[in-house]
């Protein structure tokens, strides 16, 4: 890395002042084709039903509709599940979920579509449904079949334990929230093409399924991205459906089609984090060491299989943590339940297995008397031998327990326990809590296939860049790392740079920006266009100026060549003059990965980012109501690209996880529909709801060890998991509102009710 590399410089997010100015173009802001038409989707009313009749009359007859489309009038595949042939895009004649497309209105404005949809006449012939997890265990009603990871003998670890205990907790869902809703816009080619702007993760997979959709190919189809105003899983698979309905719409009427969901309409129709219930049984010793352990964990996946295959997969993954299970069976159910099929969120399953597991910690303490973090120590990986996962791969990478103890002193943890401990015995109301629980999250796709990226790279004659490649940017700054990699490659200012949309045409077949690997591998992929470029300039002017390659030297955008000193741009000239490619396309797979789902056995991951975080809160015991009074994070992000992305990563990641877990809650009433579908039902966390004491630090002198780019660490998703630490704060503080070795039954997320009930059953215990 040069002396003046922007690498590890704390760069704005490249569109920042277009964010804060109201001038960043989303796909609602493209300018309309002069024949564009607004559609509107009809959805199910019933959770589960035949439909009898459609009557569509009223419908077409309506002011200004065009077109009406419903599963019959689909000429290519009625298909929008990306992997699994089980999500139509329009109802078949069943419908299974309340909010499910049945059909659609393509109007001349936004008002006439959506008043045209109320005009259908539906006959139903309603059939059994099946709502809840519990309900759907009981019918054995699965979306995909269970799966189990075992090892050693769990039964018998737990028998000869000389302490054991065994529950229950329910774990809920959550919203992804973004807040530019799901939108697709369609425009007719010639020759029967169409291009599509997608608000989408995965701008390659959009395009595949709605080629098949219409009926044609993907060569016929391409989609774009410039940026989507958040995402965190929800338009990974779930933008598929509004492309294909506007796509399809586009191809029958030959006229511009524009799909946007309105908010309650949205958050009705598509999916949410996998809620979960997880029952448990540990053995362990007296001083809190694990000996044996089963889970089960059971998810609520909805209507079709979506992404819950490799979801409920990483959720086994995660249920160790950072901790040593030697004997463990861990049993996996993939529930189908007539609700939204749920998909992906920030962390893919992995934050529904971490509470799984420490929850279970937090158990144990309590029954033992000791403190939680006493526990958590005792069963990290590295104590001794204990280095193995229970898919087989060796943690190679650990570095839990220094992060663990350099938090603990830096947040001066053991002496504010005592202190809280003093606080509860005089205060009969208010109670305080704190916990310090740590991250260990893998990464990299656990479907080893998708762990390829690739880049495209054009260098014009005045030494200024094209940059694409196949990652999508949803504010998360992924466009800016890139940038400061090819900048740094080609040692040139970052203003040289042009970030483009994200391009089905120019990189094709890219993966999903998931998994935390985004800067990871389009970071790589784009190093090496780039460094083909430098390479090929390298040798150029080595020959022109008959001096060894060595002696060409790239640095503050001029090359030094022997004794000759050019700009960047002279030496681009020359060598476009003398016909060198100046254009060059990166390809990067991941290293060393390779896994055996059969057996789920091998190394899923590339590496692991660990963190943690120190909580405190204060819960008034006669409301229920809680709030967060200070925070402590310790933050592994190896040797960060860019500090100032990574720290808004960091925090928006560790809010949006206790958001999860205190008050983003999802009901659903007894005909399954949705009943908090709006910022008024439902509650994310605000400005208001952040600690008065917020203290983020990221672990220093701590590069990857193997070789990412620039030895730096995925920082999207794991410190999503640092909000662990507000729920067992929570749970800490209930915790002195019974008798000693009291462990308070607090369902997730806590909210007041939830609160509540827990306190009520502490005060039950004292009786």
């Amino acid at each position: 890395m040069a002396a003046n590399s922007v690498i590890g410089a704390p760069i704005p997010h490249d569109s920042s002042r277009l964010h804060v100015t109201g001038r960043a173009t989303y796909t609602d802001d493209i300018p309309e084709p002069r024949d564009l038409l607004h559609i509107a989707v009809g959805m199910s009313e019933r959770p589960h039903a035949r439909i009898r009749k459609l009557d569509l009359s009223a419908v077409r007859e309506a002011p200004g509709v065009v077109d009406v489309m419903q599963a019959v009038d689909i000429p290519g595949s009625n298909n929008c599940g990306p992997v699994v042939n089980d999500d139509p895009v329009f109802a078949p004649g069943v419908v299974e979920y309340v909010g499910q497309a049945i059909f659609a209105v393509a109007a001349e404005t936004v008002e006439q579509a959506r008043r045209a949809t109320k005009l259908a006449r539906v006959q139903y012939e309603d059939l059994p449904p099946i709502l809840d997890i519990r309900e759907a265990l009981e019918a054995g009603s699965f979306v995909l079949p269970s799966e189990t990871i075992s090892r050693g003998d769990s039964k018998q670890a737990i028998r000869h334990a000389a302490n054991s205990l065994s529950g229950s907790v329910s774990l809920g869902g959550q919203d992804q929230f973004y807040l530019e809703g799901q939108i697709a816009m369609a425009l007719p080619r010639e020759d029967g093409d169409l291009f599509v702007y997608s608000s989408t993760q995965h701008p390659g997979e959009v395009q595949h399924l709605v080629a098949k959709a219409i009926g044609k190919s993907s060569k016929d189809v391409v989609v774009e991205c410039r940026r989507m105003g958040g995402a965190f899983g929800g338009k990974e698979s779930q933008a598929a459906l509004i492309a294909c309905i506007a796509g399809l719409m586009a191809d029958r009427s030959g006229r511009s089609c524009k799909l946007r969901l309105d908010r309650d309409d949205d958050m009705i129709m598509t999916g949410k984090r996998h809620d979960f219930v997880i029952d448990y049984e540990v053995g362990f010793d007296n001083a809190g060491r694990i000996e044996g352990i089963e889970f089960m964990f059971a998810s609520r996946c909805g209507m079709s299989a979506d992404l819950s295959g490799a979801i409920n997969d990483r959720t086994m993954f995660h249920c160790d943590n950072a901790y040593f299970l030697e004997n463990v069976t861990i049993v996996s159910h993939r529930c189908k339940t007539n609700t939204v099929s749920n998909t992906a969120f920030r962390g893919f399953g992995g934050p529904q297995g971490m509470f799984g597991i420490e929850y279970v910690i937090d158990e144990i303490a309590r029954c033992l008397k000791k403190d939680p973090l006493d526990v958590r120590q005792e069963n990290f990986y590295g104590i001794g031998d204990r280095d193995t996962t229970p898919y087989e791969q060796k943690i190679e990478d650990n570095i839990i327990h220094d992060v663990v103890a350099e938090l603990a002193a830096s947040s001066d943890y053991r002496a504010r326990v005592d202190e809280i401990r003093q606080f509860n015995q005089s205060s009969r109301i208010l109670k305080r809590g704190i916990a310090l629980t740590p991250v260990k999250f893998g990464i990299s796709f656990t479907a080893t296939h998708l762990n390829q990226a690739g880049a495209l790279v054009h260098l014009y004659t005045d030494g200024t860049v094209h940059l694409n490649h196949g990652g999508t940017e949803m504010g998360q700054g992924l466009f800016t790392k890139v940038a400061q990699v090819v900048a740094d490659e080609l040692q040139i200012d970052i203003g040289r740079i042009k970030i483009t949309a994200s391009d089905t045409s120019k990189v094709p077949n890219a993966s999903a920006t998931a998994a935390s690997s985004g800067s990871d591998m389009n970071g790589k992929a784009a190093q090496a266009a780039a460094r083909k470029i430098r390479n090929r300039l390298v040798q150029f002017a080595a020959n022109q100026y008959s001096v060894p390659e060595a002696e060409v030297i790239f640095e503050n955008s001029e090359v030094r060549i022997g004794s000759e000193v050019l700009s960047f741009e002279e030496l681009v000239q020359k060598a476009w003059f003398a016909r060198v490619s100046l254009s060059a396309t990166g390809f990067y797979r991941t290293p060393k990965i390779h896994y055996d789902r059969a057996t789920f056995s091998g190394r899923p991951f590339f590496y692991y980012a660990y963190g943690a975080a120190v909580s405190e809160v204060i819960v008034d015991t006669m409301t229920g109501e809680n709030r967060l009074l200070r925070v402590d994070i310790l933050h592994d992000c190896g040797e960060s690209l860019n500090p100032a992305i990574d720290l808004g990563q960091i925090e928006g990641g560790f809010i949006q996880g206790a958001g999860w877990l205190t008050s983003e809650e999802l009901c659903w009433n007894e005909t399954g529909a949705l009943q908090t579908h709006a910022p008024s039902t439902y509650k994310i966390p605000t400005s208001s709801d952040l600690p008065a004491d917020f203290r983020v630090k990221m672990l220093e002198s701590c590069p990857n060890r193997e070789d990412t780019i620039y030895r730096s660490k995925a920082v999207g998703e794991p410190p999503l998991m640092l909000g662990l630490s507000v729920f067992y704060a929570i749970r800490d503080a209930l915790a002195d509102t019974g008798e000693p070795g009291y462990r308070p039954p607090l369902r997730a997320p806590a909210t007041p009710e939830a609160v509540l009930f827990a306190v009520q059953d502490g005060a039950g215990s004292n009786d």
